[in-house]
């Protein structure tokens, strides 16, 4: 599967030039015209790396990067204009994993990536079969799920619906997508039933992680009032 990139950029040319260069690399490509927006795209759909200028209307880079990072380790480049080295320090203090100055070639752009994307996927690798989110991490081996270090036992359907969030961190899934993947496409009951195993999987890992999105389904993150 290709992987996901979200430019956040509010030059026009600037994103018109990237996204045809990455698509023709083989990337799929979003784009946000502020901070704001890149934002809301970053939670609405699972990304791979995220491209992100600094000097942006509405909400900076600086200030997008904080929030991402209080919510993924997704990689982030930052591209920007800004080179002096205070920007710079500034830009890797907020976890940034490059920082590539203006003007830039497209080869040093594509390469930068492909070495950030390698150097993620050699951490998931080294990881081992854990899957995490905060205090909740799931041994894939051992079939168990801790939060805190604690031992938290889990149903069947429990635990594949947790396995399925934690695999698509800030993905929004809608009932009738966790009915179809958890309980399979010939499930003719009420799909209430996701409610109910939501509801005790969260009395059983805490009511912080599963987040209702009003009118849509749920994703892992913070919960809202239902």
């Amino acid at each position: 599967m290709s992987e996901k990139i979200l430019i956040i950029e509010d030059e026009p040319a600037i994103q018109e030039i990237l996204k045809n260069y990455l698509v023709d690399a083989g990337y799929v490509v979003d784009i946000a015209d502020n901070g704001l927006e890149g934002f809301q795209k970053f939670q609405q759909r699972k990304y791979d790396l995220i491209l992100l200028d600094v000097m942006m209307p509405k909400i900076d880079g600086y200030v997008v990067l904080e929030m991402i990072r209080k919510e993924s380790s997704i990689p982030v480049i930052m591209i920007t204009a800004m080179g002096q080295e205070k920007h710079q320090i500034k830009g890797f203090d907020l976890k940034a994993d490059d920082y590539i100055v203006k003007p830039f070639t497209i080869s040093l752009v594509l390469k930068r990536i492909e070495a950030v994307l390698r150097r993620s996927f050699m951490i998931e690798k080294t990881a081992g079969n854990v899957l995490k989110y905060k205090e909740v991490s799931m041994d894939l081996d051992g079939c168990e799920v801790f939060v805190s270090g604690n031992l938290v036992s889990l149903t069947h359907k429990e635990y594949e619906l947790l396995k399925l969030f934690l695999e698509n961190q800030n993905y929004v899934f809608s009932r009738e997508m966790l009915l179809e993947k958890i309980w399979g496409y010939d499930f003719y009951g009420n799909s209430r039933v996701v409610n109910v195993h939501i509801k005790n999987l969260r009395k059983k890992i805490g009511v912080d992680y599963i987040e209702t999105v009003r009118g849509v389904g749920y994703k892992l993150g913070k919960k809202m009032e239902e």
